[in-house]
Protein backbone atom coordinates (compact mmCIF):
# COMPACT_ATOMS: atom_id res chain seq x y z
CA UNK A 1 0.00 0.00 0.00
CA UNK A 2 1.54 3.58 -0.70
CA UNK A 3 1.16 6.77 1.53
CA UNK A 4 2.13 9.36 -0.77
CA UNK A 5 -0.74 11.71 -0.20
CA UNK A 6 -1.07 12.94 3.02
CA UNK A 7 -3.63 15.33 2.26
CA UNK A 8 -6.24 12.84 2.33
CA UNK A 9 -5.93 11.83 5.78
CA UNK A 10 -8.01 14.06 8.06
CA UNK A 11 -7.29 13.69 12.09
CA UNK A 12 -10.30 13.18 14.36
CA UNK A 13 -10.52 16.28 16.21
CA UNK A 14 -10.24 16.09 20.25
CA UNK A 15 -10.84 18.88 22.32
CA UNK A 16 -7.26 18.40 24.11
CA UNK A 17 -5.29 21.22 24.12
CA UNK A 18 -2.39 21.44 22.06
CA UNK A 19 1.34 21.47 23.17
CA UNK A 20 5.04 20.85 21.39
CA UNK A 21 6.18 18.16 24.16
CA UNK A 22 3.48 15.76 25.42
CA UNK A 23 2.95 12.43 27.21
CA UNK A 24 2.83 9.47 24.88
CA UNK A 25 2.77 5.82 26.42
CA UNK A 26 4.83 3.25 24.60
CA UNK A 27 3.30 0.32 23.62
CA UNK A 28 3.22 -2.80 25.74
CA UNK A 29 1.16 -5.80 26.28
CA UNK A 30 0.87 -5.40 30.27
CA UNK A 31 0.23 -1.29 29.82
CA UNK A 32 -3.41 -1.63 30.75
CA UNK A 33 -2.92 -4.07 33.71
CA UNK A 34 -0.87 -1.58 35.78
CA UNK A 35 -2.69 0.01 38.27
CA UNK A 36 -4.74 3.10 38.01
CA UNK A 37 -2.09 5.51 39.99
CA UNK A 38 -0.03 8.47 40.36
CA UNK A 39 2.38 6.18 39.92
CA UNK A 40 1.29 5.71 36.71
CA UNK A 41 3.33 8.34 35.30
CA UNK A 42 6.63 6.80 35.78
CA UNK A 43 5.59 4.59 32.52
CA UNK A 44 5.20 7.84 30.10
CA UNK A 45 7.76 9.33 27.97
CA UNK A 46 8.25 12.46 27.21
CA UNK A 47 8.59 12.60 23.19
CA UNK A 48 8.46 15.50 20.64
CA UNK A 49 6.20 14.70 17.08
CA UNK A 50 9.51 13.33 15.44
CA UNK A 51 10.59 11.08 18.40
CA UNK A 52 6.97 10.11 18.00
CA UNK A 53 7.01 9.25 14.33
CA UNK A 54 10.35 8.14 14.51
CA UNK A 55 11.35 10.53 12.28
CA UNK A 56 14.63 12.82 12.09
CA UNK A 57 14.26 16.24 13.28
CA UNK A 58 13.85 17.78 9.64
CA UNK A 59 11.78 20.33 7.69
CA UNK A 60 10.93 18.39 4.46
CA UNK A 61 9.59 15.09 5.91
CA UNK A 62 9.54 12.09 4.56
CA UNK A 63 5.55 11.66 3.95
CA UNK A 64 5.29 7.84 3.32
CA UNK A 65 7.69 7.22 6.31
CA UNK A 66 5.21 9.95 8.16
CA UNK A 67 1.94 8.26 6.79
CA UNK A 68 2.37 4.37 7.30
CA UNK A 69 4.11 5.24 10.82
CA UNK A 70 0.77 7.12 11.67
CA UNK A 71 -1.58 4.12 10.75
CA UNK A 72 0.70 1.58 12.91
CA UNK A 73 0.38 3.68 15.54
CA UNK A 74 -3.51 3.82 15.03
CA UNK A 75 -4.00 0.31 14.78
CA UNK A 76 -2.57 0.40 18.27
CA UNK A 77 -4.22 3.02 19.99
CA UNK A 78 -7.05 4.31 18.27
CA UNK A 79 -10.00 5.04 21.10
CA UNK A 80 -12.35 2.52 19.04
CA UNK A 81 -10.52 -0.28 20.22
CA UNK A 82 -10.58 0.17 23.91
CA UNK A 83 -14.70 0.73 24.00
CA UNK A 84 -15.04 -1.95 26.26
CA UNK A 85 -11.88 -1.09 28.47
CA UNK A 86 -11.99 1.14 32.07
CA UNK A 87 -12.80 4.61 32.04
CA UNK A 88 -9.13 5.28 32.39
CA UNK A 89 -8.05 2.82 29.89
CA UNK A 90 -10.46 4.91 26.84
CA UNK A 91 -8.73 8.40 28.28
CA UNK A 92 -5.38 7.31 27.95
CA UNK A 93 -5.91 5.93 24.47
CA UNK A 94 -8.03 9.05 23.45
CA UNK A 95 -4.99 11.58 24.92
CA UNK A 96 -2.54 9.15 22.71
CA UNK A 97 -5.43 9.33 19.89
CA UNK A 98 -5.41 13.23 20.07
CA UNK A 99 -1.93 13.65 19.83
CA UNK A 100 -1.19 11.07 16.76
CA UNK A 101 -3.59 13.27 14.76
CA UNK A 102 -2.31 16.86 16.28
CA UNK A 103 1.20 15.55 14.73
CA UNK A 104 0.16 14.14 12.15
CA UNK A 105 -1.19 17.56 11.05
CA UNK A 106 1.80 19.78 12.12
CA UNK A 107 4.21 17.22 9.86
CA UNK A 108 2.79 16.93 6.94
CA UNK A 109 2.36 20.84 6.53
CA UNK A 110 5.53 22.02 5.89
CA UNK A 111 4.76 25.74 7.55
CA UNK A 112 3.52 24.50 10.55
CA UNK A 113 6.67 21.99 10.75
CA UNK A 114 9.20 24.94 10.79
CA UNK A 115 6.85 26.24 13.72
CA UNK A 116 6.96 23.48 15.66
CA UNK A 117 10.54 23.47 15.34
CA UNK A 118 10.74 26.77 16.36
CA UNK A 119 8.79 25.90 19.51
CA UNK A 120 11.47 22.97 20.19
CA UNK A 121 13.89 25.45 19.75
CA UNK A 122 12.47 28.17 22.40
CA UNK A 123 12.03 30.80 20.06
CA UNK A 124 8.56 31.03 18.70
CA UNK A 125 5.64 31.29 21.04
CA UNK A 126 1.68 30.59 20.35
CA UNK A 127 0.65 33.61 20.79
CA UNK A 128 3.84 35.94 20.18
CA UNK A 129 3.98 39.36 18.58
CA UNK A 130 6.46 39.15 16.47
CA UNK A 131 7.42 42.25 14.77
CA UNK A 132 8.06 42.30 11.46
CA UNK A 133 10.73 44.68 9.44
CA UNK A 134 9.40 47.89 8.85
CA UNK A 135 9.94 47.55 5.06
CA UNK A 136 8.43 45.09 4.83
CA UNK A 137 5.01 46.29 6.10
CA UNK A 138 5.29 49.27 3.84
CA UNK A 139 5.15 47.04 0.94
CA UNK A 140 2.41 45.12 2.47
CA UNK A 141 0.22 48.14 2.61
CA UNK A 142 1.13 49.41 -0.61
CA UNK A 143 0.07 45.45 -1.82
CA UNK A 144 -3.34 46.27 0.51
CA UNK A 145 -3.95 49.45 -1.18
CA UNK A 146 -4.23 48.27 -4.74
CA UNK A 147 -5.60 45.07 -4.10
CA UNK A 148 -7.24 43.63 -7.31
CA UNK A 149 -8.21 40.23 -9.18
CA UNK A 150 -4.72 39.91 -10.01
CA UNK A 151 -2.89 40.56 -6.77
CA UNK A 152 -2.93 36.67 -6.18
CA UNK A 153 -0.48 36.24 -8.76
CA UNK A 154 1.56 39.17 -7.28
CA UNK A 155 1.43 37.10 -3.91
CA UNK A 156 2.69 33.78 -5.07
CA UNK A 157 5.50 35.80 -6.54
CA UNK A 158 6.07 37.40 -3.04
CA UNK A 159 5.89 33.81 -1.66
CA UNK A 160 8.33 32.57 -3.73
CA UNK A 161 11.20 35.32 -3.51
CA UNK A 162 11.07 34.71 0.23
CA UNK A 163 11.39 31.10 -0.15
CA UNK A 164 14.29 31.43 -1.89
CA UNK A 165 16.64 33.01 0.96
CA UNK A 166 15.58 30.43 2.89
CA UNK A 167 15.47 27.38 0.46
CA UNK A 168 19.18 26.30 1.57
CA UNK A 169 18.29 26.15 5.51
CA UNK A 170 14.91 24.65 4.71
CA UNK A 171 15.79 22.03 1.76
CA UNK A 172 19.82 21.16 3.73
CA UNK A 173 18.31 21.21 7.57
CA UNK A 174 20.40 19.35 10.10
CA UNK A 175 18.63 19.73 13.24
CA UNK A 176 22.74 18.86 14.74
CA UNK A 177 24.28 21.70 12.62
CA UNK A 178 21.87 24.12 12.17
CA UNK A 179 22.27 28.10 13.78
CA UNK A 180 20.45 30.30 15.93
CA UNK A 181 21.21 32.79 12.93
CA UNK A 182 19.30 30.89 10.25
CA UNK A 183 16.63 29.96 12.40
CA UNK A 184 15.72 33.58 13.34
CA UNK A 185 15.95 33.31 9.64
CA UNK A 186 13.12 30.65 9.44
CA UNK A 187 11.37 32.70 12.19
CA UNK A 188 10.61 36.31 9.98
CA UNK A 189 10.32 33.46 6.84
CA UNK A 190 7.18 32.03 8.38
CA UNK A 191 5.63 35.06 9.33
CA UNK A 192 6.27 36.95 6.67
CA UNK A 193 4.32 33.92 4.53
CA UNK A 194 1.94 34.00 7.27
CA UNK A 195 1.33 37.59 6.27
CA UNK A 196 0.82 36.90 3.17
CA UNK A 197 -1.32 34.12 3.80
CA UNK A 198 -3.75 36.88 5.39
CA UNK A 199 -3.93 38.74 2.33
CA UNK A 200 -4.40 36.26 0.21
CA UNK A 201 -6.99 34.62 2.30
CA UNK A 202 -9.27 37.87 2.52
CA UNK A 203 -8.60 38.27 -1.40
CA UNK A 204 -10.28 34.97 -1.85
CA UNK A 205 -12.58 35.19 0.81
Amino acid sequence: MEFTNLNTIEPKKHSLTHRPMFSYVPYHPMWFNLQKSKKTNQYLCTMNYFELFELPVTIQIDKTKLAQKFFELQKKYHPDFFANGTEYEQEQALEISSQLNKALKVLKNEDQTIKYILQLKGLLEDEEKYRLPPAFLMEMMELNEKLSAGSAKQIEALEAALYMEVKPIIENYNDNTITTADLLKLKEYFYKKKYLQRILDRLEG
